[in-house]
Parts: structure tokens; C-alpha cells; sequence
């Protein structure tokens, strides 16, 4: 299994494409390769349901072409507490 840097609820940046320089927090992760990261407000695709109508949604983009902006705060108090329940 991988170790990934980034986490569902980082924010991130695109740093090449369409949306680069976008910034946006990640809503989704595909574990399979390739790597793909949906993260909200890039890359916005049009999808038309015969119900709702007209909707945007966001689309998937490599995993490669964003960088880590922010870590979520709930990560890093995750590792706070096993370090102090550790050192007792």
C-alpha cells in the first residue's frame, strides 16, 4: 500500500493545467494507479441529469499536478494524542 503526503481534508493547489494556481481541499482520493484527487472548486465538468437538470461536478485530476498547500488540523491532533499516550 502507498503512504501518501496528501489526505482527504488538506488543501491543496494545482500547479499545472487549466486550474493551475487554483487552490481547493480534497474531497476524494482513488487508491488505484494511477492516482487521481478530486478536490473542490477544480475542474468543474457539466453533467446533465434528467431529474436536477444541469449540474457541475468536480472532475478527477492526477495526483501528480497538485501540491500541498495545509495539512488538516484534525490529522495533526491525531499524532498529538498517540504521542502523549505513548510517553505515559
Amino acid at each position: 500500500m502507498l503512504k501518501l503526503k496528501i489526505k482527504k481534508g488538506d488543501t491543496v493547489q494545482v500547479i499545472t493545467g487549466s486550474d493551475k494556481g487554483k487552490k481547493g481541499s480534497v474531497l476524494e482520493i482513488t487508491k488505484k494507479l494511477p492516482l487521481k484527487v478530486k478536490v473542490s472548486g477544480v475542474c468543474l465538468q457539466t453533467h446533465f441529469d434528467q431529474k436536477e437538470g444541469m449540474l457541475k461536478k468536480e472532475g478527477l485530476i492526477d495526483y501528480s499536478n497538485i501540491k500541498l498547500v495545509e495539512k488538516s488540523k484534525s490529522a495533526s491532533k491525531k499524532k498529538a494524542t498517540k504521542k502523549k499516550a505513548a510517553s505515559k
